[in-house]
Parts: structure tokens; sequence; C-alpha cells
């Protein structure tokens, strides 16, 4: 099955992996370098410089020179908190705990502004909210901060109060969750994601194993494969990485994390987190070195 990767897509999965340094920031990345980074994973010169000039129209890049004085893109402070934002997300998922209860978003928008009743809609579904009610929105309590950044940042909080709260009935929550999400969608999205880079990674435990003995099975822990003296070539490192975060950064909002005590026996959520885990953990910091030798800011966190 094939994957579509957008070009604008791919460069913003492109400055989330490589365009920072830790604690915000980041040089700009010259046009030359976004454009010999995105060949590498088939996206042509006019896809990238049509795709910049959107980003930069949305607000996510701005013009900057580089310390040398080229010509290039930095994030804007919005596209910073926004990745920052997804970082908690696409890297750390820790265990959710039923205890932890709910964040509640209740809005009201008036009809001379129904337009932004849509957006209200639309972003809090790609936040993982589920729909509990005409205008009630409910999530895990820990995507709180989140959702007030994101309803700050598209001047949507007026409009929405927020709510912390627990599930007391009637029905099971087990029952009301299956109401709330479509956990049929959400699993088939992981089982496409697993069906595309599970491969991918048990092609690198296998070249590893064969090059220096060291590799070890896919299912093993998440840092499990990038010991010994074994190096993935940088290009090639950087292509699998780059292609597979784009596809998981987009789950972990379809897919909230919800209690496992809450969600089906087979669900495969664990099992795509864990591939995506470790093919960053093998992978990333030799695409790095790819984007580095080019002379781009790679040293991002």
């Amino acid at each position: 099955m094939a994957e579509q990767h957008t070009p604008r897509s791919l460069i913003v999965s492109l400055y989330g992996a490589y365009g920072r340094t830790p604690g915000g920031g980041g040089a700009p990345m010259p046009v030359a370098e976004l454009i010999r980074l995105l060949a590498a994973v088939g996206v042509d010169a006019p896809s990238v410089r049509s795709s910049v000039s959107r980003l930069k129209r949305r607000g996510l890049l701005v013009a900057a020179r580089t310390p040398q004085g080229a010509a290039g893109y930095a994030l804007s402070e919005d596209a910073h908190q926004l990745l920052d934002d997804g970082d908690r997300r696409i890297y750390d998922r820790p265990a959710p705990k039923l205890a932890e209860g709910w964040v509640l978003a209740v809005f009201s928008v008036p009809e001379s502004e129904r337009a932004k009743r849509h957006v209200l809609r639309s972003r809090l579904a790609r936040l993982g909210f589920g729909s509990a009610a005409p205008g009630v929105w409910i999530a895990p309590a820990r995507l709180y901060e989140e959702t007030r950044h994101t309803m700050e940042r598209l001047q949507l909080s007026p409009y929405v109060d927020l709510f912390r709260g627990d599930h007391l009935g009637f029905a099971a929550t087990e029952e009301a969750v299956a109401r709330w999400w479509d956990l049929t969608a959400i699993a088939k999205q992981h089982e496409q994601f697993l069906d595309l880079h599970e491969p991918v990674l048990r092609a690198w435990v296998a070249r590893q194993k064969a090059e220096d003995g060291t590799g070890t099975g896919a299912g093993a822990g998440t840092g499990a494969g990038a010991g010994g003296s074994w190096s993935p070539d940088p290009e090639h490192a950087y292509r699998d990485y780059l292609l597979a975060l784009d596809s998981w950064r987009r789950l972990p909002y379809a897919d909230p994390g919800l209690p496992a005590e809450l969600l089906p026996a087979d669900w495969p959520g664990a099992r795509s987190a864990a591939v995506f885990a470790q093919l960053h953990a093998r992978l990333r910091d030799a695409g790095a070195e790819f984007v580095r030798g080019g002379g781009g800011p790679g040293d991002a966190g």
C-alpha cells in the first residue's frame, strides 16, 4: 500500500526533527538545503518552494538569513509552540491512567460567526477530542495545556470553556468511549502505520545483525538497536526516519491515548508506538549526519 507524503507535511516534519535546538530557537534553513533534504525523499525543487511559500503565508515559517548570509527560513514563534506541544505526543507516550480524568471543551459561537464553529470543531477533532454531545467535546485531562495553547493561538478562547472532571455514568465509561471516538478508524490508522513501517524496522535490525552481529529483535526496547559499533548510512537513515516521522506524527492526534482498560484487547496502538520509538532510536541521530552534511542545522533536538 503506497502512502502519500505531501511536501508541506514533510517540511514540517523536517523542521520538527532537525530544525530546532534544545531550549528553543534554531538557525534558519537555507533554501538550497531545504531543496537538497526534500529531494532525498522524492520532492522536487518547485514543490519545495511553493510549499515553503504556503507555510510562510500560514505564519509557520519566516524568511531569515543564515549566519553565512544565505536566504533561508526559520520557524515562527507559533510554529515553535506547535512543535513543542507536538513533541509531548510524538515522543513521550506515557501509559495513560483512568484516574487522571478528562478535560471537557464546551463552546458556543454566535450565528454571525458560524465559520468559527467549524474551525473549533475541526481543531478539537485534530487535537484528539471525541464528541460527547453537540458543543461538548472530551479528551484525556493531560491534553489540557496543549488545548489551551491552541485555542489562544487561534484566538478561539473567548468561545470555549474548559473543565476537568470524571465520568460518573450512566453508561460504563468503556461503552461511552466507543461512542465518543471512532475506535475502528483509529485502529486502522495504527495498522496502516505498522504495515508500512514495521518492515522498515525489521530491515534495519537484519542489516545491523548481518554487519556487526549486535542487532536485536523488532520487539526489543526502544534503544536496544542503537548500541555497538554499527553506524547506519546517514542518507538512508534520514530518508526512512523522516518518512516514518511524517506518518507517525499524525497518529497521536487521531489517537488521544486512552487508558488500556477502555480499549479493545487487541488494540494496536502500543505496538505502533514501539515501532516508531525504535526507528527513532536507531535512525534519528544518523539522519542528523546527513542534514549536517550540507551545512544545515542538524544539531536540532
